[in-house]
């Protein structure tokens, strides 16, 4: 911090000043200054030499200079860290583990390199982090850091298999784009923080196999918890120390989860009957807890499971039926109470089931000969219970059965049909009755030898410390094993199942075109928890040891699930062993200098002349800026002109470039017939392109209100942004002289003109709601998934478009600002917008922020409520909503303000929860109002309470329909109608592409 500290000192021009001076009073004294002096001025200019290096470092670097601390300080507390970490320039000097986008620090991947040490709360400096894997690290030690919640573009968060403890910090539920949150396999202590119920966007939330406790949490109305976690698919907490009862409301019909392991916990209580409802689930592990009660009768509408496991519990009533569970291949209810019954009718009627324990359940009456005739059956074990009578496998037993376990019943007569494998029926009244040393009445013998991937070659001993690979060479290994929580099969010793494991292994390696010469597995087994272990060798290809980028990349693809295995094998998570190859670099000792005072006294020289040119370049650099910023401001498409000599129109992603012919040929030259609206900005011709795709011309006229900058912004910012709910940009042209920009066209125009009756569209309650809906994804896109965040600011009816299935799309982003890092709450910025969708806030504080959007989309609320005007003949309807509002009387008592073409007789489900957001999102205060993700969670259950799914994609059951039989050529606001510019004296602040 010392050196970046000199590093800002010298960046000030006056300080320069102030030292040259010094310098130079030096220079001009000659040999009448003071030895003494002289000696003073020389250490004053040695460590100017050192500060101008820095300096000179950091202007010249690759890496924002706030990027470059943060990871330096980082890794000084960090042993082993890469070998190539020097310097200050992580993205220019190609740091190992490092990736950069625009010089900002966006990914961190350091996976398997032993590193030692804690992690920092400098952490948070690192704004642009999207990735961050520092998995396989065990001297990683020490508290995840509160300040990790600053991280707000944090997709990525895989702490696998270190040794971090303390609580998870709640901030953590600030990291709104988190996709992927593996933590398990740490020591972290403490409850599951419920504000990991904010992260709307996650798929992956892994907890399993910490010192977790308390209650799973669940949201209570002003807290979050993980039932809002409808989008994501793994829950992953087993082997913890959790507790309390599984809510009932933790599951709804709206989850999409495809695993819910909960395994080796203390959770309490019953199963709740609302799991039945996640039609999606593929594994559940209950297994190893205290629960209690009766399995829910719903369980068999799971027909996707293919592992159930909920053994070794206190569960009571009747044996579940799992009739129709057709996918279900490994059952295991062992070690519980349930009532004793005969053998259920579903035994032998479960076609995937590889695998049944029903250990010490009480089950009586004769085992049925169907059980063994499924034909992917492996193994039953129906240990210690009250089997009797005769055992009859028969002779159509499925060719893949390994093992029958039927000791401790009361079976007495056996007729094997010709069976040979693994039987066992000690404890039986027939081994009383044929001896110990009858075939089936004593201990197998192991069948074969453990799987181990065979070498093709004699075996010879390699070095020490080195392995012989499967092609007979010798090299360091990385290795570790691999724990499947929930495979679909209970044969060991069956090979094809390793050789598919190894080969999609291999597939998966060369993919990212690692140096792999072959891959081993050997030694497969189960552990207590019922997880198979198989140890995992990957060799180098043509050296003895991988480097340390390839064993970082190797980790990352097992620690964030990029390897997929093959369905058999379920759930995974690797642990690796650290690699122990790397070569030590020993570091080399500077030699002593005969001569340090020339050196220095050369070095104070070099540094004045060095110093005096740093300074000028400086200053020619910033000169040179101001101009460019100044004409972009001035001429902002000078740079797009085809005509200069510096490069052709920019390529912006999905966006292409015409020339003004092809619009002028394919609007059939503008011609009034083509002509579908018109606003402040110009007129929208619709037009049809060669390959016949329909498309709408928004042509600027001269004196528009869209300036040249606020189109170029309209252009990059749709060309990056990509949503069903967005109007996509297909092209733009800037020739002679025109701004046009080319549209996807939207046949049924705008909810302003559906709303006045213009277009001839029928939108009753429930269309309206789905407008509502798909506007508010629409926004929610922009404010927390677009890159950068984007700030609409022009959020009104005629901006609403709607597509023939009536899905409504935001349009006309010609107003539209991206939020930067340092600014994402409050951009100074000239105030625009539209007079009655205007936030006030914004108006009185030349503050623009997100929530301002949210303003405006609450008045399109009332909007959809009323038809109305936000000022009609001077009447405000935010104020005359709240002026009559009476929540005491039904509809709130507004129906004289509710458009009469929006149902009045029928039901409106969820109205008052309607008009209630609509009110939030109009607060006075920015801060009182919602977000918009939070927006569409309420919109989505509001549908809900109205009966309908918001999940589909029409804004109504049936196809659209007209109460006119002709619509004639009504508008089209691809442009707004009006856009006032209340200009405060803010200068406008250049957009720049990124």
């Amino acid at each position: 911090m010392a050196s970046f500290t000199a590093y800002k000192w010298l960046g000030n021009f006056n300080n320069f000043i102030h030292l040259h001076g010094i310098i130079k009073c030096w220079e001009d004294s000659g040999t009448r200054i003071k030895y003494r002096n002289w000696i003073w001025l020389r250490k004053i200019c040695s460590t100017c030499l050192l500060s101008l290096l820095l300096q000179i470092m950091f202007i010249s670097a690759d890496t924002d200079p706030k990027d470059a601390v943060a990871l330096t300080s980082l890794g000084n507390l960090w042993k082993n860290k890469p070998s190539n970490w020097v310097g200050l320039d992580p993205c220019g000097d190609s740091w190992i583990g490092i990736r950069c986008t625009d010089s900002r620090i966006t990914s961190i991947t350091l996976s398997s390199l032993g590193l030692e040490g804690t992690l920092s709360g400098d952490i948070q400096s690192l704004t642009e982090l999207q990735a961050l894997d520092l998995s396989y690290n065990k001297g990683l030690t020490g508290g995840l850091p509160a300040s990790i919640g600053s991280l707000i573009k944090l997709q990525n968060l895989i702490l696998v298999g270190c040794s971090f403890s303390g609580e998870i910090p709640p901030e953590i539920g600030s990291l709104k784009n988190l996709v992927f949150l593996s933590l398990n396999s740490n020591r972290f202590t403490g409850s599951i923080p419920a504000t990991i119920g904010n992260l709307s966007n996650l798929y992956w939330l892994d907890l399993a196999d910490n010192q977790l406790s308390g209650t799973i949490p669940v949201s209570n109305g002003t807290t979050p918890g993980l039932d809002l976690l409808t989008h994501t698919k793994h829950f992953h907490f087993g082997m913890n120390q959790l507790s309390g009862e599984i809510s009932s409301k933790l599951f709804s019909s709206d989850m999409i989860l495809i695993h819910v392991l909960f395994d080796d916990n203390k959770l309490t209580g019953s199963i709740p009957s609302t799991l039945g409802l996640v039609k999606a689930l593929e594994v559940v592990r209950l297994d190893r807890n205290s629960l209690t009660g009766p399995v829910p009768t719903n369980i068999n509408n799971l027909t996707k499971v293919a592992e159930l496991h909920l053994s070794n519990n206190k569960l009571t009533g009747p044996l579940p039926n799992l009739t129709g569970m057709n996918a279900l291949a490994y059952l295991d209810m062992s070690n519980n109470t349930f009532d004793a019954p005969d053998a259920p009718p579903w035994f032998s009627t479960l076609p995937s089931l590889t695998t049944l324990y029903l250990e010490n359940l009480r089950i009586g009456g004769q085992v049925p000969e169907e059980l063994f005739s499924s034909s992917p059956l492996q193994s039953v074990n129906l240990r210690a219970n009250h089997f009797n009578g005769t055992l009859n496998i028969g002779s159509g037993f499925s060719n893949e059965l390994q093992l029958v376990d039927l000791r401790n019943n009361l079976i007495d007569q056996v007729t094997v049909g010709g069976y040979k494998k693994g039987l066992l029926l000690m404890g039986n009244p027939f081994c009383t009755e044929n001896g110990p040393d009858f075939l089936y009445c004593k201990p197998l013998k192991k069948l074969a030898p453990s799987y181990s991937t065979p070498k093709n070659c004699v075996p010879f001993v390699c070095p020490s410390g080195q392995d012989l690979s499967p092609k007979c060479k010798c090299a360091y290994p990385y290795s570790g094993t691999l724990f499947f929580r929930a495979p679909k099969f209970s044969d060991l010793e069956n090979i094809t199942y390793y050789q598919s494991l190894e080969a999609s292994l291999r597939t998966s390696f060369m993919k990212r075109q690692l140096p792999i010469d072959s891959v081993s597995l050997k030694d497969p087994s189960t552990d207590s928890n019922n997880y198979l272990n198989i140890i995992l060798e990957v060799f180098p290809a043509g050296v003895d040891r991988f480097d340390q980028l390839d064993i970082l990349n190797l980790g990352f693809i097992l620690s964030n699930q990029t390897f997929k295995p093959p369905s058999i094998f379920g759930p995974f998570y690797f642990m690796a062993e650290q690699y122990s190859a790397f070569r030590a670099v020993p570091s080399s000792s500077p030699k002593k200098s005969s001569n340090t005072t020339a050196i220095i006294g050369a070095a104070v020289g070099v540094a004045v002349l060095v110093m005096i040119m740093a300074v000028i370049a400086v200053f020619v650099v910033r000169k040179k800026k101001k101009s460019e910023k100044y004409r972009e401001q001035t001429q902002p498409f000078e740079s797009w002109e085809p005509s200069r000599n510096i490069g052709a129109a920019p390529q912006l992603k999905g966006a292409r470039w015409f020339s003004f012919e092809e619009i002028k040929k394919c609007t059939n030259d503008f011609s009034g017939a083509n002509d579908i609206g018109c606003g402040g900005y110009g007129k929208v011709y619709r037009g049809t392109l060669s390959n016949g795709q329909l498309i709408a011309v928004k042509r600027a006229q001269q004196g528009s209100t869209q300036g040249g900058l606020e189109f170029k912004t309209e252009i990059e910012l749709l060309s990056r942004v990509h949503h069903k709910n967005l109007v996509s940009l297909i092209g733009f042209c800037f020739e002679q002289g025109e701004q046009m920009l080319v549209y996807e066209y939207i046949p049924n125009g705008s909810l302003k003109e559906s709303l006045s009756g213009k277009s001839g569209i029928h939108l009753d309650w429930k269309r309206r709601l789905r407008v509502a809906l798909g506007t508010a994804r629409g926004l929610a896109y922009l404010h927390e998934l677009a890159d950068p965040p984007i700030i609409h600011r022009d959020i009104k009816s005629s901006n609403i478009l709607l597509d023939d299935v009536l899905n409504a799309k935001v349009s006309d982003f010609g107003l539209s600002k991206p939020m930067g890092d340092d600014n994402k709450t409050h951009v100074t910025t000239q105030v625009k917008g539209t007079m009655g969708y205007l936030d006030p806030e914004y108006y009185m504080t030349q503050q623009l922020t997100e929530k301002s959007d949210v303003y405006g989309f609450g008045v399109l609320l009332l909007e959809l409520i009323t038809a109305k005007k936000p000022i009609e003949r001077g009447r405000y309807v935010v104020r005359e909503v709240r002026i009559k509002m009476d929540k005491t009387m039904d509809l709130y008592g507004l129906q004289e303000l509710i458009d009469p073409m929006i149902g009045l007789g029928t039901t409106l489900g969820g109205f008052e929860k309607f008009v209630d957001l609509t009110v939030k999102c109009v607060a006075e205060m920015g801060v009182d109002r919602p977000t918009m993700s939070e927006v569409v969670k309420e919109l989505e259950i509001i549908m809900h309470i109205a009966g309908m799914n918001p999940g589909t994609e029409s804004a109504s059951s049936s196809s659209v329909s007209y109460e006119a039989t002709s619509r004639g050529t009504t508008g089209h606001p691809y442009g707004s109608e009006s856009a006032f510019d209340y200009s405060v004296g803010v200068p406008p602040s250049k957009v720049e592409p990124k």
